[in-house]
């Protein structure tokens, strides 16, 4: 299509003018009137008319997009805490981040985009349900539940290294960054990174639009909003991780490493989720409390915003409810009308994992995955604090072993790696954060 608009493009920035609180329901009954069929001159005319409009004057959030209204914008926290790890502890509390994040990434790929109903029918037709292990591989699934176009060492019994997964490939590339830039990285410093280092067929929604910008002479902040209909879905917040690893005990400093990050291709919400679990990951290193960590989180973002909002009563209906399984009903049913990759409704499913994890990675995992939607995302994110809390020693053989140390990205110059290498890297980075 003329200038790279797409039918689904429009509808997608429709969808996000609305959430944004912007009156769109106009524009919405004329795609729908087009049947699937537009012309470039209509997508174009469409477009024009939807990309002006502004939130309503009566829309009860705040939602900025730059550092200093954002840190207005939030509530009182503690911005940093008391580290009292020793170097030795620091390093396995990393390496178990890492871990964690790879065990939960890889454990969310067979069913990624799938609604927690149709993850439910495959595992219990491979009497794996409630799952507690990799998912099995099964030769007669379902069939609106058929994994087996997915790789075989996607599967239990044949796992034997952490495959290629944009969800990895980005703390690998944040890495990079700070070792070629150091800690006062800019913006366009990760845009530049992004050039040189990742391949644009393999960054997906908001990052391949920011990507083109970024290619067509656009630099960030504008690189997040051209003709990106994505800008408030997951992409950022699942480059969260490798910010909150280089800032233990420094939640505030984590958060702002990521809003750098997270503005490249993300405004509003996006970038705040980013910040949200970057802070969660750096609180991970110092308290055990999962409550007070989702409070140090919601510290670091803007207290009216749709996410906090989102995250504050997620973690009230997981202290009302005894089953995880139903305090994940109240979630769906309040946020599961976003788009199965958005920000909110992940976060939240990330939550409950989190709370009902008992801080042990298999059930915060399983849990996470069994909840649906972006599962590579919400797994990686959930395995991450559980790593970081609890250390590699701490993890079970179940979830580590299979990994063999062993990651993979696309990432130029880092495609084959040890998983404790990264690790030993990140801590030498965390370690001029410290000063």
């Amino acid at each position: 299509m003329s200038d790279w608009l797409t039918l689904p493009m429009l509808a997608a920035e429709i969808a996000q003018r609305k959430e944004e609180g912007c009156q769109a329901d106009d524009l919405e009954a004329r795609v729908a009137a087009l049947g699937g069929q537009a012309s470039a001159a209509d997508l174009l005319q469409l477009w024009a008319e939807v990309e002006p409009r502004a939130p309503s004057p009566y829309f009860p959030y705040r939602e900025p997009s730059d550092l200093e209204t954002i840190r207005r914008e939030r509530p009182l926290g503690p911005r940093q805490l008391a580290l009292a790890l020793s170097p030795a502890e620091l390093l396995d509390r990393v390496y178990g981040a890492w871990l964690g994040r790879c065990a939960g990434c890889l454990l969310g790929k067979p069913v990624e985009g799938w609604p927690r109903a149709r993850i439910r029918k495959v595992l219990e037709r491979a009497g794996a349900y409630p799952l507690a292990d990799y998912f099995p591989w099964i030769d007669d699934p379902p069939a609106d539940a058929d994994y087996r176009t997915r790789p075989r060492n996607w599967f239990r019994g044949s796992i034997d290294h952490m495959v290629r997964d944009d969800d990895m490939d980005y703390p690998v590339l944040g890495l990079k960054l700070l070792e070629s830039r150091g800690l006062d990285f800019t913006s366009a410093d990760v845009a530049q990174n992004w050039l040189t280092s990742l391949p644009y067929l393999l960054v997906y929604t908001a990052e391949r639009v920011a990507y083109r910008n970024l290619v067509l002479g656009l630099q960030p902040p504008a690189s997040a909003v051209y003709r990106n209909p994505y800008r408030e879905w997951i992409g950022a917040q699942i480059r969260a991780d490798v910010w909150g690893y280089v800032a233990p005990g420094n939640p505030e400093l984590a958060a702002e490493y990521a809003f750098r990050d997270a503005a490249v291709s993300h405004v509003k919400n996006g970038i705040y989720g980013e910040m949200l679990f970057a802070a969660m990951i750096a609180a991970s290193f110092v308290t055990s409390d999962l409550g007070e960590i989702i409070r140090i989180g919601l510290s670091e973002i803007p207290e009216r915003c749709r996410l906090a909002e989102a995250v504050r009563n997620t973690a009230k209906w997981c202290e009302e409810e005894p089953d995880w399984e139903r305090a994940l009903d109240r979630v769906l049913a309040e946020y599961g009308h976003y788009h199965r990759v958005h920000t909110i409704n992940n976060a939240a499913i990330t939550i409950v994992g989190l709370m009902y994890s008992d801080l042990e990675l298999g059930p915060a995992i399983c849990r996470t995955v069994m909840g649906g939607e972006d599962t590579d995302c919400t797994g990686a994110t959930t395995g991450s604090i559980i790593g970081a809390i609890r250390g590699a020693k701490a993890l079970p053989d179940t979830w580590i072993s299979p990994l063999n140390d062993r990651l993979q990205s696309t990432v130029a110059g880092m495609t084959e790696n040890r998983i404790s290498d990264l690790a030993a890297r990140t801590v030498r980075a965390a370690g001029r954060a410290l000063g």
